[in-house]
């Protein structure tokens, strides 16, 4: 087993904020999947439909992206290279999801710009942790 670097402080800064994100990720997936009653309450009846009419292969590739999301903000906090794969599986895993809702679906028209641009931010703090723990990884503070 090879001894890792030291861990530069940003790690602990991207690892325990990113991990706070990923939780709020984890708690919408829940909710919304639990049908929550207190939570959806914030919706209307158009984006509750919308919601609730998500296909069977949308809500796997959801869970992937939310799940390894937060399974890579563990790894990282934990220095593990394995964060890298995972937080790699939750990005390509928002794609299809996120063509579908904008392109094929009335995500656009319930969700408005706020939800294109959170989703647009949600893209780039995810590709964002995919080049960091590969760039960590490099270095060898994960191992």
């Amino acid at each position: 087993m090879s001894k890792a670097a030291p861990a530069p402080r940003h790690l602990w800064v991207i690892g325990i904020v990113t991990l706070l994100w990923n939780l709020m990720g984890a708690y919408d997936y829940l909710m919304t999947e639990t049908q929550n009653a207190t939570y959806m309450a914030q919706f209307d009846q158009a984006q509750l439909d919308y919601f609730y009419g998500f296909p069977v292969w949308f809500i796997a590739l959801w869970a992937i992206a939310v799940w390894g999301g937060l399974a890579g903000s563990v790894l990282l906090l934990l220095r593990k290279g394995l964060a890298a794969p995972a937080f790699l599986a939750s990005f390509v895993a928002m794609i299809f999801p996120t063509i579908y809702s904008f392109g094929f679906s009335n995500g656009m028209e319930v969700m408005g710009a706020t939800g294109f641009v959170f989703t647009i931010l949600i893209f780039l703090v995810s590709l964002g942790l995919v080049l960091y723990s590969r760039a960590m990884r490099t270095r060898g503070v994960l191992v």
